[in-house]
């Protein structure tokens, strides 16, 4: 198999701003243009990595020069522009969520399927050592019958982050909601990834500190297919921002992490002195390494983990190899079928039966 760089293209420089970067750090990748509205941002761009640039979508994918495009717009957005470069014969690579509605989600697999290209979501916590660790000892029965599986992001914006360019965020036609559609989607991806399916959920949710139309705090309880019990809790509304964090339990086990790191690994074992071992081994490799001053739960491009950059080789493997990507766009559906439901129980005030 041919290890030729892959050829990418990035649409939208906000957040595309960071896709830039690690595609010109990604083994077997390659940033030949960029697309954006902004002729500043765009200028920036194409000076700084000596690229293609388009003001025009269209244009963009007319290049024949661009294999993937990694659309970086308002998550409304993202279906029907990525269903627009599916048709023009390019594959994708779509930020998260991939749009904000089921339905939405929908046309994308549908227009995936007819192109055969490839879509890619941007869910990286699925490619983190530490998440991946915590799914393997899931899968091979290690915490027992599991009993809870628990997410939670307790961050901070402050009031300019929800103002213009970035006035999309907290609206429910662009963004889908709030601080569970946009910062705890993550954790909420991560949490199905981990316990399975979930099959019914009860939630509220509310406006407590900033002017946006969606919601800065939603609290859920979820019902996996497992029997497992689930609890969701986001918000944007903890000055100063403090942690996410899972915590997974059964009969044979717990785990909890903290940010980027494991907090507890308690596994049953053959001793006492054996799960002690085990947990020192684990702490070791992926506990607490450093204090970082600023992260994402106040700063949204404090990223401790390059995690875009690793999925981007993923992806270009992908496309050299003609295979399934992990985070196709099929695996990643259940999550925003969870997202939807939320909302849709926190305004009825009902249990939303999911798999029906």
């Amino acid at each position: 198999m041919s290890e030729r760089p892959v050829r990418f293209a990035v649409l939208g420089l906000g957040m595309g701003a960071i896709h830039c970067k690690d595609l010109v750090d990604a083994n077997g990748c390659e940033l030949v243009a960029v697309c954006d509205a902004s002729p500043e941002r765009l200028e920036k761009a194409k000076q700084e990595y000596g690229v293609r640039g388009y003001a025009s979508y269209a244009d963009l994918l007319a290049d024949p020069d661009v294999e993937v495009v990694n659309i970086c717009t308002p998550s409304g957005t993202h279906a029907d522009l990525t269903v627009q470069a599916l048709k023009a014969g390019k594959h994708v690579v779509c930020e998260k969520p991939p749009d904000v509605t089921v339905e939405a989600v929908d046309r994308m697999i549908a227009a995936q399927r007819e192109s055969g290209k490839q879509v890619m979501v941007v869910f990286q916590s699925r490619f983190e050592p530490m998440y991946r660790k915590i799914k393997a000892a899931v899968d091979a029965g290690r915490l027992g019958r599991l009993a809870g599986v628990h997410g939670q992001v307790t961050w901070w914006r402050s009031h300019e982050y929800y103002a213009p360019p970035g006035n999309w965020k907290g609206t429910w036609k662009l963004d889908g909601g709030g601080s569970l559609a946009n910062q705890g989607v993550h954790v909420l991806d991560v949490i199905q990834w981990i316990g399975g399916p979930v099959v019914e959920v009860y939630a509220k949710f509310g406006v407590f500190e900033h002017n946006i139309e969606s919601e800065d705090k939603t609290v859920a309880v979820l019902t996996f297919a497992s029997g497992a019990l689930g609890t969701l809790t986001t918000t944007t509304a903890a000055y100063p921002g403090l942690d996410r964090g899972i915590l997974v339990h059964g009969g044979s086990g717990t785990i909890q992490t903290q940010d980027d790191h494991i907090l507890r690994w308690a596994l049953k074992g053959e001793s006492p002195d054996a799960e002690r071992e085990e947990e020192r081994q684990v702490l070791a490799e992926l506990g607490r390494k450093e204090q970082h001053d600023t992260t994402t739960a106040s700063d949204p491009f404090a990223f401790a983990w390059r995690g875009h950059l690793v999925q981007f080789e993923a992806m270009a493997e992908a496309v050299r190899s003609g295979a399934a990507p992990e985070n196709s766009i099929e695996t990643t559906r259940h999550t925003i079928e969870i997202l939807n439901a939320v909302y849709e129980s926190g305004r009825t005030g009902k249990p939303v039966k999911l798999g029906k």
